[in-house]
């Protein structure tokens, strides 16, 4: 079975010169070199705006990039994301693009079986790398 792969890389600066986008690379060339067909998102040269209303959320129009992205989701069967922890978390600009990109009708939509969500993506798997830049142990004691 060849499994394809999708690496979004979630921090906020295109410049390659960040730790997750050397784990990226090397992500990659491990997955092509087992026989894995692997794609990129790059979030910082995705353009697309933030939501701010649950209309727009539920019925806005979706931009051509998001679009693209979702059909990269769709392929592959495998995703990894890849972002550095900011304040505890995930960058805004990752958020806002999940925010986009996980809209209902992809990720899921109203289910007429009596559960609340119906579920869309369903046989995905996943990988979340984080990395930081401070000690382990000032991220245990602070957040």
């Amino acid at each position: 079975m060849k499994e394809e792969i999708l690496i979004i890389q979630g921090h906020p600066d295109k410049a390659p010169a960040h730790f997750g986008h050397a784990l990226g690379k090397a992500y990659q060339r491990g997955a092509e070199t087992a026989g894995r067909s692997v794609k990129h998102i790059n979030v910082a040269a995705v353009e697309f705006p933030l939501l701010h209303t649950k209309i727009e959320f539920d019925h806005g129009q979706i931009p051509l990039a998001i679009k693209n992205a979702q059909g990269d989701i769709l392929w592959a069967d495998h995703i990894v994301i890849i972002y550095p922890l900011w304040l505890g978390t995930m960058p805004a600009l990752l958020k806002g693009f999940f925010e986009q990109v996980f809209r209902p009708g992809f990720a899921m939509r109203e289910s007429t079986s009596g559960h609340l969500w119906e579920k869309l993506l369903k046989g995905k798997s996943a990988r979340i790398i984080v990395t930081m830049g401070m000690p382990a142990f000032f991220i245990a004691g602070f957040f």
